[in-house]
């Protein structure tokens, strides 16, 4: 069943057009990860903070790849990844025109 990964953490920047000049090797790299089908990008520059949704095949895809993003994360110096993962209803997120 396919699963909604959630992450954020602190993240002083860059956002916006840098952020995506600097990070498409990161963004490309994920791609190739097991059970990986998308991700949406978040950022606010307002709260100092990053992240995105990630939409995994299975929940041990989804599970492995927070331990990884957040081991990776934190060899960069952030001091906090919060990760949760979620199951989907299908019915209402077909209604509100999800990409499932």
């Amino acid at each position: 069943m396919m699963k909604i990964l959630q992450v954020d953490f602190p993240y002083a920047g860059p956002f916006g057009a840098e952020m995506a000049a600097q990070m498409q090797q990161l963004a490309e790299s994920i791609t190739q990860e097991p059970g990986f089908l998308w991700k949406i990008w978040t950022e606010n520059q307002a709260n100092g903070e990053a992240g995105g949704l990630y939409a995994f095949t299975d929940e041990a895809s989804a599970q492995a790849y927070l331990e990884m993003h957040s081991a990776r994360l934190k060899s960069f110096g952030v001091p906090s990844v919060r990760g949760r993962i979620f199951d989907i209803n299908s019915e209402l997120s077909t209604i509100t025109k999800a990409p499932l």
